[in-house]
């Protein structure tokens, strides 16, 4: 469920929909999916929807990898 709060409260980039993926092919879906739709494209696996609301749209092995408990393997990531 999402509420509107109407004008008094505005959307800001300080809220975000962060979607972990399994492969390449979901992550690329998603993100074209989005940004088709009337979004636009942003770095880093970004992107923002036709609403203005932000998704990092993210491979798990990634978020998985920056915080593996060895510093070598996470600065590699990084």
């Amino acid at each position: 469920m999402a509420r509107n709060g109407g004008r008094a409260f505005k959307q800001s980039e300080a809220f975000s929909f962060q979607v972990a993926t399994e492969d390449q092919a979901e992550t690329d879906g998603l993100w074209n999916g989005i940004v088709d739709n009337g979004g636009q494209p942003s770095a880093c696996g970004w992107c923002k929807d036709r609403w203005g609301l932000l998704w990092p749209i993210t491979p798990r092995v990634l978020t998985e990898g920056i915080a593996d408990p060895d510093p070598a393997v996470s600065k590699r990531v990084f």
